[in-house]
This record gives structure tokens, C-alpha cells and sequence, in this order.
């Protein structure tokens, strides 16, 4: 269950928030909140996963009470207002919603917050590769079900629209799931996974070959942009054998 807090300074929006929360199995709602005020308090008191959070509120915003939060929990944001779209995605929210919002895409929005509650939640359980030889993987949701990956197994991850392509050295076909790349990038482990390309993550184990702007993983080429380049060279170096 995902435990979350409906948050609206109109009651009529908060009504409406309820109710598609409530049509969702996987969502519990803790409480109702009409101000920053009493979601602070709650959330000193109470395991919050998720914020459904407006905006344009009274006295502190939507935007600055997720800003002041030390440890955030996911946010999806719901308001009226476009102009707030772009800072809202520069605070990694699950999603951004404008009123009126139809069923369909709050069930949309909702079913992003489970795939990135589920991966955030299985990587915790992931042993420490002190703790033994057991390999690290992670859960994620495809094709309706939950699809466990060895980590060691992915050889390269591509980025969609709205999906990701997980690549995997075991098989030809990729592993579709809704999530970002920043997403799972986050949860890959570093140095061991780097990102090449804004839509590209790759891993620098499965490198084959290098050239120009271009690397090799099997039988695929993989582009490399030059924003990513330095990055991938520092790692590169180190291995490098003059």
C-alpha cells in the first residue's frame, strides 16, 4: 500500500481527490490537508509515500512547502497553472497534473508513483555485496507483472517518452516499464552504470569497443553526446593501458 495525503485548499477539489484515491486498491489515504501547515504536521507524526499536491495555496505553496521538505517523500502535483509544469519536473516529481483531471490520467499518474515506490522499495532489500555472493537486482512492473532483473544482467538502458528499455545481456528482448531514466539511473550503482547520452544508460562492463561517438555493447552502438563524454572518460581512463 501506498500510504498519501490529499492536499487542496478547496474543498470540492479535495472531495474529488478522495474519491479517485479511494478507487484505486493501491492507495490509502492518510488524511485530507487544505494547508502546508498541516501536512508539516503530519508528516512529523506519520509514514507518508506520497504528496497529491495543489499548488496555489494559501500562505506557503505547493512549491516551496516540497522545497522545504528535508526528506521528501513522491509528490504528483495537481493545479490549475501550466506556467509551474517545468519547476515542478526540476523537483523529480512523479508527475504533473492540470484541473480538470479525468480518471484515466489520475490512474496514469498513480501507477507511476507504484513502479517508482516498488523499485525504490526492492533496492532497499538488495543485500550489500559485503553481506555475501548473492547478486544485487531489482523489481520492476511490465507487461502487469513484476519482473525481477539481475543488475549484472543489464547491458545498456534506452530511454522513451514515457518508458524505459531495459537491455538485458540474457536475452534479445528488453524489459519495457514506465519509468524515467533519471529514475532508474538513481538506482543503478555508480561507476558501474553511466549515462551517455540523455537518452542512454550504459554498462561499462559490457563496452566492447569504443570509437569517435559511438560505443559498442555486442552488436549495438550506442551514441555518446558531449555533454556525457568527459564522464564516461574519466571511468574509461582508469582502465586504460597505455
Amino acid at each position: 500500500m501506498i500510504r498519501c495525503l490529499a492536499v487542496d485548499d478547496e474543498t470540492l477539489a479535495l472531495d474529488l481527490l478522495e474519491d479517485n484515491i479511494k478507487r484505486i486498491p493501491f492507495l490509502q489515504l492518510v488524511k485530507r490537508c487544505k494547508n502546508a501547515n498541516e501536512v508539516l504536521e503530519i508528516l512529523q507524526k506519520e509514514q507518508i509515500d506520497l504528496l497529491f499536491l495543489d499548488i496555489q495555496m494559501p500562505g506557503i505553496t505547493g512549491l516551496q512547502l516540497l522545497q522545504s521538505l528535508p526528506s521528501k517523500p513522491m509528490v504528483i502535483f495537481i493545479t490549475a497553472y501550466k506556467k509551474y509544469a517545468l519547476e515542478g519536473f526540476d523537483l523529480d516529481v512523479i508527475d504533473y497534473l492540470l484541473k480538470p483531471v479525468s480518471f484515466e490520467r489520475f490512474l496514469k499518474a498513480a501507477n507511476k508513483s507504484l513502479e517508482f515506490h516498488t523499485l525504490k522499495t526492492s533496492q532497499q532489500q538488495v543485500p550489500h555485496p559485503n553481506q555475501g555472493n548473492e547478486m544485487d537486482y531489482i523489481f520492476v512492473n511490465s507487461e502487469y507483472n513484476l519482473v525481477k532483473i539481475i543488475l549484472d544482467d543489464i547491458t545498456y538502458v534506452e530511454g522513451l517518452k514515457d518508458y524505459i528499455k531495459i537491455h538485458l545481456a540474457s536475452s534479445s528482448k528488453p524489459i519495457i516499464t514506465r519509468l524515467s531514466l533519471k529514475i532508474i539511473e538513481e538506482k543503478l550503482p555508480q561507476g558501474k552504470y553511466i549515462r551517455i547520452h540523455k537518452s542512454f544508460i550504459i554498462s561499462v562492463d559490457k563496452i566492447t569497443s569504443i570509437r569517435k561517438n559511438r560505443v559498442r555493447i555486442g552488436e549495438t552502438e550506442v551514441p555518446i553526446s558531449e555533454f556525457f563524454r568527459n564522464n564516461l572518460f574519466k571511468i574509461i581512463d582508469t582502465k586504460n593501458i597505455q
